[in-house]
């Protein structure tokens, strides 16, 4: 075969075959490298893009945790007003009590105090009332049987023995 051709520098299939292996190794090389680039870039922008999701996720790891705290801290100030709150009322219901039955005490006393007054008014419109029905009493049987200066002067002794004898 070569004596048909002659030498193997000079064989057009060595040369095609040589520029198909130059183009192969050249041109898959510039291939494998465009390919190789696209694969570097793609794998860059999801590599970043992990690490955004990664940052993201801390984000609202650290944003959780702190509405938590907000809540836990919401949670015990709701429960230290709602036990103020209770305390106060408490308070409020004790003093309360204490101001109803003083007011109670305070018109209890009043009201006897009144009851005590109108008693002791009574009891002196009555004495007087007696008195006088006894002045009227003694005026009349005195004058009915005794007659002139002994008559004036039993009936004052018996008006100041009756006045005497009442209060």
């Amino acid at each position: 075969m070569e004596a048909e051709h002659g030498s193997f520098f000079t064989n057009p299939e060595t040369w095609v075959t040589f520029a198909f292996l130059f183009v192969v190794v050249f041109g898959g090389y510039k291939v494998v490298k465009g390919i190789s680039a696209a694969l570097d870039k793609r794998a860059g922008k999801i590599s970043s893009e992990l690490d955004e999701a990664q940052r993201l996720r801390e984000e609202a790891q650290e944003l959780l945790a702190k509405y938590q705290a907000k809540q836990r801290e919401a949670l015990k100030d709701a429960d230290e007003i709602r036990a103020h709150a209770k305390a106060e009322a408490d308070r409020m219901l004790v003093n309360a009590k204490a101001e109803l039955e003083a007011s109670l005490k305070r018109r209890e006393q009043q009201a006897m105090d009144r009851i005590g007054n109108l008693e002791a008014q009574a009891v002196a419109e009555v004495r007087a009332h007696v008195a006088e029905i006894a002045t009227r009493a003694t005026l009349a049987m005195v004058t009915e049987k005794v007659a002139g200066a002994k008559a004036d002067e039993l009936v004052d002794n018996a008006i100041s023995e009756i006045k005497g004898r009442l209060n």
